[in-house]
């Protein structure tokens, strides 16, 4: 037969369930351990004390659920790898190909010419201004 193990709250479980208890002790709920009035004084009437006393005395009804994760087994594929065998001068290729469509995409995007930044007239060219003020 199995033993009865002591539970160990973790600081989040311990949060809850004295959050719990607090909050019915605060709506009148009645107390499940037999306080003083002296320790009541004590205690300034704090709910969440009370709630502390009677976790602290193991009388509180309040069970913690854990559920543990499902243990799956699952086959990883085998990633093939090919190997390619790329010339330098294809590298070089598709790197000039690359360079060539940026530079016709930086048209669109207008990028700044020697000329445009000596104009003087604060930075802005001609075709700048123009749709600036649009």
């Amino acid at each position: 037969m199995m033993a009865e193990e002591k539970t160990e709250f973790s600081k989040y479980e311990k949060a809850r369930i004295l959050g719990a208890r607090g909050l019915q002790i605060s709506m009148d709920a009645p107390l499940l351990i037999k306080i003083s009035e002296e320790d009541l004084n004590g205690v300034n009437y704090d709910p969440l004390r009370i709630a502390e006393k009677e976790l602290d005395s193991g009388v509180l009804p309040i069970s913690v659920k854990r559920p543990l994760p499902e243990k799956e087994e699952i086959e990883l594929e085998k990633i093939k790898v090919e190997d390619k065998d790329v010339s330098d001068e294809v590298k070089i290729k598709a790197e000039k190909e690359a360079e060539k469509e940026i530079a016709e995409g930086g048209e669109i995007m207008e990028l700044a010419n020697p000329e445009d930044e000596q104009g003087g007239e604060g930075g802005l060219s001609s075709s700048t201004e123009s749709e600036v003020a649009v």
